[in-house]
């Protein structure tokens, strides 16, 4: 039968639909996709994108030309921009904030027909290492409150180039989801002085059967809770609050095991759409009237990244209801990775 189970992080019901189950092979995945005749993020093309604000790039090349591995340019089309100036106003129940903070494009590779789970693990740290330097950089920006790292891998997830590449905005105000995780990791630790993201670690553990990798430094699993089919969390094991605080060694270990988590979607999937998010600490610096807003998120907040196949579609139910409904069973899902992405290891 089915059942309803709640997640404790993002204070929401999720309806478990076991009667509709769904194996791997059940979901119908269209691989067309949309091909410019010049691809402005490849080698040769730098002139059609914004001037690099980083980049890895080899010895002797000069910036915004070929010789990148890795670029982080603006957005062409910005939903936020740096140039506007903090306003915050309010008309009664409407409040209003200007569009102030940044939004930049990682170019990811300069191979066209390569994803990022195509990468080696060497590559793909390499992108991990401009997430840590733009985020570190943004976080000197006093207007900023939060910085989001998220990847749209397709159109159906919301790519509009197929070039591989992700994004990051940083915001004036905290986004909504990330507060209800902060709030959740807050309260449990002023109950039970622990990091609930390190509780859940210990208890899937011990059941075991929603992992799907269990590595010396990183845990991947199946949220108990999960929204969507083959939903997938990624946990450092060090209990740290801020992805920009990792050094190059333990960036490396999560490049690896991203390589994983990638790989086994890619091929127990048919390299689906797919969605993830870096989840981290907001800025944590003082606020006017909440100058201890933040006082203990370096003890109950614990970053990680969640990656969503786009499988199914959000309807009329889920907007009417705030409930998810989910057809296959996070036990099946973590079943069928699992072996896959112990194959690489």
């Amino acid at each position: 039968m089915s059942e309803l189970r709640w997640d404790p992080l993002k204070f929401r019901w999720v309806i478990i639909a076991t009667e509709r189950g769904r194996r791997p092979g059940d979901f119908e995945i269209p691989k067309e996709e949309k091909k410019l005749k010049v691809c402005p993020f490849c080698y040769g093309q730098e002139e059609k994108t914004p001037k690099e604000v980083f980049a890895v790039r080899r010895d002797g090349s000069l910036p915004n030309t070929p010789g990148w591995k890795v670029r982080v340019v603006p957005n062409r089309f910005p939903a936020l921009s740096s140039e506007a100036e903090l306003r915050r106003e309010g008309i009664g129940l409407f409040d209003r904030v200007e569009g102030v903070g940044a939004h930049e494009v990682v170019i990811e590779t300069p191979h066209h027909e390569k994803s990022l789970g195509d990468l080696d693990p060497e590559d793909i740290f390499l992108v991990l290492l401009a997430y840590r330097e733009r985020i570190r950089a943004l976080q000197q920006d006093p207007r900023i409150r939060y910085i989001l790292v998220f990847k749209n891998h397709r159109a159906e997830a919301g790519a509009s180039l197929s070039h591989s590449h992700s994004q990051i905005i940083a915001t004036p105000v905290m986004p909504f989801i990330v507060r209800q995780e902060l709030i959740a990791a807050k309260e449990h630790f002023s109950r039970k002085e622990r990091c609930i993201f390190c509780d859940i670690i210990k208890n899937e553990q011990l059941l075991g059967h929603r992992v799907v990798a269990d590595m010396d430094h990183f845990f991947i699993w199946a949220p108990y809770a999960s929204c969507f089919p083959f939903e997938t969390w990624l946990f450092p094991k060090r209990h740290c609050h801020d992805f920009a605080k990792l050094d190059d060694d333990e960036l490396f270990e999560l490049a690896k095991a991203m390589k994983a988590m990638l790989y086994g979607m890619k091929h127990v999937l048919n390299d689906p759409p797919y969605n993830f998010v870096l989840h981290t600490s907001p800025v944590t610096s003082k606020r006017p009237g909440k100058p201890g807003y933040w006082g203990t998120i370096e003890y109950d907040f614990h970053w990680h990244i969640e990656l969503i196949p786009r499988l199914t579609h959000i309807a009329g139910f889920e907007w009417g209801s705030g409930f998810y409904i989910n057809p296959t069973p996070p036990e099946l899902a973590a079943e069928s990775l699992k072996e896959v992405v112990a194959s690489i290891f």
